[in-house]
């Protein structure tokens, strides 16, 4: 049996400018980071006095004897990507609600992927891993998806990430002391809004007005590097950082009307009246968590501001996917 544990991840900037059809000829970058919320994939073979191939759990349970019966999509062609022939029994359990922007698809397609090739007796690199994830999501799943998450899931850490090409995607660490990662940490606050929502159909929206939103994106782009130059202040730009956040949330509201909506913006507006410096829905937008920059002293008046929603407490993930347990069949 294998167990994998993969994280979420967090994006700040550059959401958008991480899809092939823009990268390729603009290039992209984003800073995100991996959090210690994660998705965990458990693998072994499945025994032949079953009556079925494979068994597959999640929110719901399939039994297959072929892997054009699997329902589940990722399940299905990444089964199909890693070549195994015999039956197995995966289960998935996570820490958040899938579809709620925490990059919760790309970190299964991972962890899976992760978890078949451990099975397999293979050990592969991160970068490996999250070029691989990225195929089988874009190319055989044909998801609207783009290529930060299974970077970020993979990878794990605090990191800018520059998209040149397909094949050509570098993962640079935002270096920092101990001290200074820790008070960053010490800045963030996540909240679920209670709203899921389906990330591919929003994103499709927002790739058919990708070149009439050239500007929009170059600038989100570009707030990568500005974002860079701030933590390189230290904790003197940890204000200018969160009101870059706030600029960048202008920004993308702007990408496609599905990405916000009279909800969201109450809760916006009501964290900018209550110590938050700036924010933002995370991943495609329409629901899921929501982030906040607010300065520590400022915690508590936010949390109550906002009782009517999930705080939910967490901090930076430096691991990326790993295998956490690992036990060799001997039948």
């Amino acid at each position: 049996m294998v167990i994998t544990r993969t994280p979420f991840r967090i994006s700040f900037f550059g959401g958008g400018t991480d899809f092939p059809a823009w990268y390729s000829e603009n290039g992209g970058s984003v800073i995100s980071t991996a959090i210690n919320k994660y998705c965990y994939i458990s693998c072994r073979l499945l025994p032949p006095f079953f009556d079925c191939k494979h068994r597959i759990v999640y929110s719901k349970q399939e039994v297959a004897n072929d892997i054009d019966e699997i329902i589940h999509p990722s399940v299905r062609e990444t089964l199909r990507f890693s070549g195994i022939t015999y039956g197995v029994s995966i289960s998935h359990d996570g820490d958040i609600p899938a579809m709620s922007g925490l990059g919760s698809s790309s970190a299964f397609t991972v962890g899976l992927l992760h978890a078949l090739y451990a099975l397999q007796g293979k050990i592969v690199s991160k970068k490996r891993l999250a070029l691989e994830a990225i195929h089988i999501e874009q190319k055989m799943i044909k998801e609207n998806v783009g290529c930060q998450d299974q970077m970020a899931a993979s990878f794990g850490g605090l990191n800018r990430i520059e998209f040149r090409s397909q094949h050509n995607i570098e993962v640079q660490p935002v270096v920092m002391s101990g001290e200074l990662f820790q008070s960053f940490q010490d800045h963030f606050m996540l909240f679920f809004t209670g709203v899921t929502r389906i990330a591919s159909q929003i994103e499709a929206d927002k790739m058919s007005n990708m070149m009439d939103k050239g500007s929009e994106l170059r600038t989100i782009r570009d707030m990568v590097e500005e974002a860079c130059r701030i933590l390189e202040k230290g904790e003197n730009g940890f204000v200018d950082f969160g009101k870059l956040l706030n600029e960048c949330w202008r920004l993308k509201k702007q990408l496609s009307s599905k990405v916000s909506n009279p909800y969201i913006d109450t809760i916006y507006e009501t964290a900018m009246k209550n110590g938050a410096i700036g924010g933002k829905i995370l991943g495609a937008g329409g629901g899921g968590f929501i982030l906040f920059f607010v300065r520590p002293e400022e915690r508590e008046r936010l949390r109550q501001s906002l009782s009517f929603i999930l705080h939910v407490p967490f901090r930076f993930d430096t691991l990326g996917s790993q295998i956490i347990y690992y036990a060799e069949d001997i039948s």
